[in-house]
């Protein structure tokens, strides 16, 4: 849909709060979002220049324009996040975390039984969870047993049927672990006790429950059964044990939802601590992809809303690292600067470092502090999956970077027996290319790593990466040549989405196995030149030792370039406005400049 096309149908569009959908030629939906004001939040996305190509494909593929009013920005926030839930449109926000999480169900039945289950029907029956962890449940139904007898049978021990004498006590009541209700050994009001003591245990609420055997414990020594006694003080000791190895926070504390978030790119992972009765009853950190270059405040607020329905939290206070957009007037947002509520944020935090650091783990092969046998093993299948001509005990990656369409850099990691060797790491400024030209950036690098090492006769790599398209290794490839080093070393690509190696003049990928230690190793290799990479090119920008490209062109000052960037965010863009657009920022005098410049 072009912007003309939207502006006939903006004053059908109301100015009230609501969702609006997105939909293309097909009738898929493409993307949900809120708006207080409707008319003017679908309007931005036709009215601005976005940097981000996500955005541009979006708008570009919108045929046709729904929306849903609604009474407050609270009943549009949950409105959006209920049909992202349940379409999963393409261009909005992906939840990875899609497993069915266990609960404990007490069957809604005479002398109800308590159980592990991961299916949540509408029997009447009520469900405590969902828990994060089928281990931590069944820890908790162990434990529970330990302390209150309930029944494991599925007889149907109504009053009638107890009343007839129809069942007789079973193993488990001899075992002590059932008071045998099915003989009336047992009232139903003293079972219900037992009930609401697991209840109170399940939210991590020991107190009452300690209470209740103390003053048990207490009647039975004044009877002087000291046996049954000494068996209420070891269950209490158990109970304190347990009580001693959950995390306990603040007992002052009241419920409280904890979130943090480290985003990453496209991909951002949001931890959740659920605090009840000052006790930390849930952990759990989900995976999320962002398609249209969200900030964390936007992927925090929809996270949380899906977490707390997912986890059914009544929680009226959520503590978060910054301001976050949350409607709901009924919960209290905090952003702690002290105390037990600080320590709880810094908690998450760790606990969302640590869980993307196993991802990376998983994705990636690390060799550090492996033995040389295991080192030689993966190298040898990485030799034979890519057909190698010797062992690749020496890889060498190449990737260019450049800052919205500026400052162009290269970088070059070196990996030795598996390894990164650091000291071999080398950053690049670019030197003969003018402006942003990947192609001929690559070719420049490759150019000065190869003919440096041949001038100071040291060992060339048996495997040379090249991390982008065909292009960028076909211009690698002129380097190669030029240098005379063709068969002297392989060089392959690899392809930034679909994680596919290829050799020059090959027309089929080679694909690894996407659990194989060959494409971990590689992966690592790639992820590693990224990260140095990066880091070089925010030292330079923070230290300002760039030169901007339109700081080039003679009479265009470093103001006037700032005030370029500012409004058209990158030089890419500003290549492709017209002199009148470059004009109504900096001047018709100026815009002539510029404009002829990207002409050339």
């Amino acid at each position: 849909m072009t912007a003309a096309q939207y502006q006939q149908l903006a004053h059908t569009i109301p100015v009230q709060p609501g969702i609006y959908k997105y939909f293309d030629v097909y009738n898929e939906l493409l993307y949900v979002g809120k708006a207080k004001n409707l008319r003017k939040r679908t309007a931005s996305y036709f009215s601005k220049t976005f940097t981000s190509y996500k955005t541009h494909e979006l708008v570009q593929r919108i045929n046709r324009i729904e929306f849903t009013i609604v009474n407050s920005e609270q009943d549009a926030f949950l409105l959006e996040n209920a049909l992202i839930k349940e379409y999963q449109p393409r261009f909005n926000i992906n939840l990875k975390d899609d497993k069915s999480y266990p609960y404990i169900v007490i069957k809604k039945e005479p002398f109800p039984r308590i159980f592990l289950t991961r299916r949540k029907i509408n029997d009447g029956s009520e469900y405590l969870g969902p828990f994060t962890s089928s281990g931590k449940v069944r820890e908790l139904i162990s434990f529970i047993k330990q302390f209150i007898p309930l029944r494991t049978c599925k007889l149907p021990l109504s009053k009638q049927n107890i009343d007839k004498h129809k069942f007789k006590v079973c193993l488990e009541y001899h075992l002590g672990n059932c008071k045998g209700p099915c003989e009336a050994l047992q009232t139903a009001d003293d079972y219900a006790d037992g009930i609401q003591q697991i209840k109170q245990m399940l939210k991590g609420n020991l107190v009452p429950v300690i209470q209740h055997y103390k003053k048990e414990m207490a009647a039975f020594a004044m009877n002087l059964q000291f046996e049954k006694a000494a068996s209420i003080k070891a269950k209490l000791e158990y109970l304190e044990t347990y009580q001693a190895k959950s995390v306990i926070v603040n007992k002052h504390l009241s419920n409280i939802d904890v979130f943090s978030i480290l985003k990453d790119d496209d991909v951002a992972f949001v931890n959740y601590l659920m605090v009840q009765n000052g006790t930390i009853v849930q952990t759990h950190t989900t995976e999320v992809e962002t398609k249209l270059d969200e900030t964390e405040e936007e992927v925090l607020s929809f996270v949380i809303a899906n977490l707390r329905e997912t986890f059914n939290s009544l929680a009226n206070e959520i503590i978060v690292p910054f301001t976050i957009e949350y409607p709901d007037e009924s919960v209290t947002v905090t952003i702690p600067k002290g105390g037990e509520k600080i320590k709880l944020l810094e908690l998450s935090q760790k606990n969302v470092d640590y869980f993307k650091a196993e991802i990376k783990k998983k994705k990636t092969l690390q060799l550090e502090g492996k033995s040389d046998m295991q080192k030689k093993q993966v190298l040898y299948h990485l030799q034979q999956e890519l057909q190698l001509q010797e062992l690749p005990v020496h890889i060498e990656c190449f990737d260019n970077s450049n800052f919205q369409g500026s400052y162009p850099v290269s970088a070059m990691v070196c990996f030795r027996d598996g390894i990164p060797s650091k000291k071999d790491y080398r950053h690049y400024n670019v030197k003969t290319v003018e402006g942003i030209n990947d192609f001929a950036t690559m070719k420049e690098v490759v150019y000065r790593r190869y003919k440096r090492l041949l001038a100071e006769n040291e060992p060339l790599p048996q495997l040379v990466i090249i991390d982008g398209g065909k292009g960028q290794l076909g211009a690698a490839m002129e380097s190669i040549i030029e240098l005379g080093l063709v068969g002297k070393l392989t060089v392959a690509g690899l392809a930034k989405n679909e994680e596919e190696l290829f050799f020059p003049g090959d027309s089929q990928s080679i694909k690894l196995d996407m659990n194989g230690d060959s494409l971990k190793l590689i992966r690592y290799v790639r992820d590693e030149v990224h990260r140095f990479g990066i880091t070089f090119h925010r030292n330079k920008r923070s230290k300002g030792t760039f030169t901007n490209e339109l700081e080039q062109i003679k009479g265009i000052g470093k103001n006037t370039a700032t005030q370029l960037l500012k409004t058209f965010k990158s030089v890419k863009t500003i290549a492709t406005k017209s002199e009148d657009e470059i004009a109504a920022i900096i001047g018709k005098s100026k815009a002539v400049l510029v404009f002829k410049h990207f002409q050339k």
